[in-house]
């Protein structure tokens, strides 16, 4: 349950990350005129696998095995974490400080999953 929950908070937080970025200027004019990072077609189904992954990895930590379920959660946990991190130092800027401040919050989440699921018993299951 702990991992689903940190699952679940980790996926708010990007969230509310991506909507409060809709209220920083020009966002709403580069999403009509498509000067974006998210501009063609396969690029915006590649961030939607992406951003994909924690929700589904709030299901699985709810419904597979232990042993499977800790690597996966070490993967997508350190992975996720790498990322968040890289997004923090790139938001430096401007009207950004809630996006770092988000990207830390999400990566001390992601390094909490990572944490838990190296550490969980074999025998249990959470």
């Amino acid at each position: 349950m702990t991992l689903a929950a940190l699952w679940t908070a980790t996926t708010l937080c990007y969230l509310y990350g991506d909507y409060f970025e809709l209220y920083t200027p020009g966002k709403i004019e580069s999403l009509r005129s498509g000067e974006n990072a998210l501009n063609n077609p396969l690029i915006l189904f590649t961030a939607s696998l992406v951003l994909a992954i924690p929700p589904i990895m709030i299901f699985l930590s709810l419904i597979l095995k232990p042993n499977f379920n800790k690597i996966l959660n070490i993967i997508f946990g350190s992975l996720f974490t790498v990322m968040m991190i890289f997004i923090a130092f790139d938001s430096l800027r401007g009207w950004y400080g809630f996006y770092v401040f988000l990207a830390i919050v999400e990566s001390i989440f992601t390094l909490i999953i990572v944490w838990k699921a190296f550490t969980w018993p074999r025998q249990s299951a959470e």
